[in-house]
């Protein structure tokens, strides 16, 4: 039996890993477009961007633990071409390589401004934090196009270093899309505070340039200096080497529609990560995709032991978690955003904490320096803990505060 694993990623690692913990001992390929090993990406916006940040990514396992620990075909730099699930083939530029169990974990790219400017970058990749980290060591002046998680955090690297930074964003309130629109205004004060300038509900219209590189960015008719422009606008599932192998594809943004079990329709094809819709038993919203690392690590593994054992797939019911560092702050949020009332059950000048209800449940909070109670509302989530009570736990955290 071989399993081929799509993606040099942190769920693609996973499901190596995992597939070796429950004993399997065939073939393992894994096929990954980066020349690098798997890495850990987080980093690359947060400590990577600091003045004494590493000096390069690291991997999660040397090439040698790879292949003589965990007996791993590695296929490095050689992005997947294709599927062909009648003859269960990963089609690479070279020749195809046969599955009997597959795990696409190809994760998502970044999406680029339209446009490509020289001087305005991404942030998704290895060479993108050098890039970003080399301008920033440099002392340039930084526009941050989209107030979401990797652009206020390239905000504050920026910051730290006690350079002007801007963050240019559509939206009238940062994130409310993301955790809500009372969670976003006091997110929003944390950048203000931090020395931040904000320019809410306006829109890059164009860029200017000098010397072959970006000079400007252009906002409502107003040029704002920049020597380093970072669009942080989002993420597109990496499935276009999907298309017509039979395997669904999302009809908003692409990815992988998957059971809850992570099955991606073919038989033996399994979905991980930021590439895949998962049904969240937990949650009634459907196929759930969430871009964060406790995600892809859980069904990274669980996509492995699937493929190996399709009877014995069971779903996957997991509560969301993300963090993210802002200016010296952590904040995280555990469940899923959507819902029928938001609550700021905790002001922020006591560190806030956000409440999410649907229904009669709590369904998501989001905290600000205060790592001690999440995980105590992610519990609360995992078994439908009543709002009531979860409003009446919080009033608890605030006056022991």
């Amino acid at each position: 039996m071989t399993l081929v694993v799509a993606g040099a990623s942190l769920a693609g690692l996973r499901a190596v890993e995992s597939a070796r913990r429950t004993g399997y001992r065939g073939r393992i390929v894994l096929i990954g477009a980066e020349e690098h090993l798997p890495y850990d990406r987080p980093p690359l916006s947060k400590a990577f961007l600091d003045v004494a940040g590493p000096a390069r990514v690291e991997p999660f396992r040397s090439e040698a633990s790879l292949r003589d620990e965990l007996g791993v075909e590695l296929r490095l730099g050689t992005p997947a071409r294709g599927l062909d699930t009648g003859a269960r083939e990963v089609l690479l530029d070279d020749r195809p390589v046969p599955y009997d169990g597959l795990v696409i974990a190809t994760g998502a790219t970044a999406r680029p401004f339209p446009g490509p400017v020289p001087g305005v970058h991404t942030l998704r990749t290895a060479e993108d934090a050098m890039a970003v980290r080399a301008a920033l060591d440099r002392g340039a002046r930084a526009v941050v196009i989209g107030a979401g998680f990797i652009g206020a955090e390239v905000a504050s690297a920026t910051r730290k270093r006690g350079l002007p930074v801007t963050i240019v964003e559509a939206l009238d309130v940062p994130l409310a899309r993301s955790v809500g629109a009372s969670a976003g205004a006091a997110l929003a004060g944390l950048h203000r505070e931090a020395g931040t300038e904000l320019r809410l509900g306006a829109t890059v219209t164009g860029f200017e340039t000098r010397g072959g590189t970006v000079s400007g960015v252009v906002v409502a008719g107003e040029v704002l200096p920049a020597d380093l422009v970072v669009a942080g606008i989002g993420a597109a599932p990496a499935t276009g080497w999907l298309r017509d192998s039979g395997v669904r594809l999302h009809e908003r943004d692409g990815g992988v529609v998957c059971d809850a079990t992570l099955a991606a329709g073919p038989p033996g094809v399994y979905a991980a990560g930021d590439v895949a819709h998962v049904v969240n038993p937990l949650f009634d919203d459907g196929p759930m995709r969430a871009e964060h690392w406790t995600n892809a690590a859980e069904q990274g593994a669980a996509a492995a032991r699937h493929a190996l054992e399709p009877a014995s797939a069971r779903p996957l019911p997991s509560v969301p978690y993300f963090w993210s560092d802002w200016y010296g702050h952590r904040i995280q949020f555990v469940g899923s955003p959507r819902a029928d009332e938001v609550v700021v059950a905790v002001p922020a000048e006591a560190g806030l904490t956000a409440l999410y209800r649907r229904g009669d449940r709590l369904t998501g909070a989001l905290t600000v320096d205060r790592p001690k109670e999440i995980m105590k509302y992610r519990r609360r989530i995992a078994v439908a803990a009543p709002w009531g009570e979860a409003v009446e736990f919080a009033g608890t955290t605030r006056r022991a505060a």
